[in-house]
């Protein structure tokens, strides 16, 4: 079984420094407060990130297994919070946008199935507590 372990230290006002097991280190902080020049990212926003991030690299590395690879991927990730506290994400749509000038749909939709339903252990942890919504959109370059 893989463990991994994340240190998280305060540094001042609401800005806290996290690493990550390869050792990259990021900013978190409170949006809501005052945080000066500080660039950094919310923690919730984050888990969308991590959401769209590890779909995207399943589906990248299956088209790519498939020989279906594309021009241009993007993954956008639309969330809503509930209104009580603890505020957790409780709807989330997942648009997954393919260019190319020879789009392969079937075998886009089956990156992103195999993805969404086998590969994603963040797909699969957002699904225990929201409603999950996925959607494919296929731009054709040609007629863009």
């Amino acid at each position: 079984m893989v463990k991994n372990i994340v240190t998280t230290k305060w540094m001042q006002k609401s800005q806290f420094e996290t690493d990550n097991p390869s050792g990259s280190k990021l900013t978190m902080f409170d949006k809501s407060q005052d945080n000066g020049d500080v660039v950094g990212f919310a923690p919730k926003a984050l888990m969308l990130s991590s959401l769209a991030g590890c779909s995207g690299l399943d589906v990248v590395s299956l088209l790519e297994k498939m020989r279906a690879e594309v021009a241009h991927f993007h993954i956008e990730v639309t969330a809503e919070l509930t209104d009580e506290h603890p505020k957790f994400y409780n709807k989330v749509k997942v648009d997954y946008h393919f260019s190319d000038a020879e789009l392969q749909p079937e075998k886009i939709q089956k990156a992103v199935n195999l993805s969404v339903t086998k590969y994603c252990g963040v797909m699969e942890m957002f699904r225990q507590f929201a409603e999950v919504e996925i959607e494919i959109h296929l731009h054709d370059l040609e007629k863009e």
